[in-house]
């Protein structure tokens, strides 16, 4: 921040002022945020224990969990402290803070989701070229490229954003330090920031979706192509699985990013990113993987062994 930057701290709007709906969104919101990371933490555990599961496909699955926590942990904590102490306020560190990891996570997040529709089309469509293209090593460097890039597609904007003068008002349309709102509070000309943040999630969400929806529709050609209406059903049941959470997460995100202007007009962006910073989060190990048969077969295997243990110490 510069010298000429009078504002400290920025006042998140959130939801209400009324203090008992307060009291009732902090409930509802610390309920989804436990069994968010409940869910999530469960999928990493049994991923990492069952030898089964060290698949690339379930490699994948480990560390989109571990995104989700991240990411949902990035503004859901400070959500829960505001609406629990009824202040609003964030310092300007603070909020920076929150955007890096926020956007950093997500961005992540898009490019793993790429990554792991790509490991079906070679898994589906490429079965004898599977093993030897992703191996270890390989799938090591998709997510570490995720992380890469999505630190380094929003770290130099976000600098250039908090170098700009705030010089009031500091009040944040949000229930989190939003990019784009934080735009509007700017004390100077932010067009051309602006149009480099749009265009930067513009690329990152619709690169990343073109991606996958090549991915998904050369699967979707193999699939209908297999003899075995029980491979093509079993194939189709995966898919679906996958294919919901993307809608789900690419749907919210370009309702708020891609679409900023239009969003904000319907005043509809806070009850998305809800969506997208909750829902999404909560659903995800349901959807993608504690109803997949080879997940429940290891939790079931694994609950076993645990009761067993629990009865007789000494085996």
């Amino acid at each position: 921040m510069e010298n000429q930057t009078a504002v400290t701290e920025f006042i998140l709007l959130g939801f209400t002022d009324v203090r008992w709906l307060q009291i009732l969104l902090f409930v509802l919101f610390l309920i989804a945020y436990v069994l968010t990371l409940a869910g999530n933490i469960l999928i990493i555990s049994i991923t990492l224990v069952d030898r089964r599961l060290h698949t690339p496909m379930y490699f994948f699955l480990r560390n989109f969990s571990l995104l989700e926590i991240g990411f949902t942990s990035a503004s859901i904590p400070k959500v829960l402290f505001n609406l629990a102490s009824g202040h609003q306020s964030i310092s300007v560190a603070g909020c920076f803070a929150q955007c890096l990891f926020y956007l950093t996570v997500g961005t992540a997040e898009f490019c793993l989701l790429a990554a792991m529709s790509f490991d079906r089309y070679m898994a589906i469509c490429n079965p004898l070229q599977y093993t030897s293209i992703m191996n270890s090593h390989f799938c090591n460097w998709l997510v570490l490229g995720s992380w890469l890039i999505g630190f380094g597609y929003v770290f130099v904007p976000l600098v250039l954003l908090f170098r700009l003068p705030f010089c009031g008002p500091n009040i944040i349309n949000h229930f989190f330090c939003d990019n784009f709102e934080l735009l509007k509070l700017a004390c100077t000309d932010t067009q051309l920031l602006g149009l480099l943040d749009f265009l930067l999630a513009t690329s990152s969400i619709l690169g990343t979706l073109a991606v996958t929806v090549f991915s998904y529709f050369k699967i979707i050609s193999t699939v209908m192509h297999i003899p075995s209406t029980a491979e093509r059903q079993k194939a189709f049941s995966t898919c679906a699985s996958h294919l919901t959470v993307i809608s789900i997460t690419y749907g919210s995100c370009i309702f708020m990013y891609v679409t900023p202007t239009w969003s904000s007009r319907l005043d509809l962006s806070r009850a998305v990113a809800v969506l997208n910073n909750v829902v999404s989060p909560l659903l995800n190990p349901f959807i993608y993987s504690l109803r997949n048969k080879q997940v429940k077969e290891a939790l079931r295997d694994t609950l076993s062994q645990s009761m067993v243990f629990s009865k007789n110490p000494k085996m």
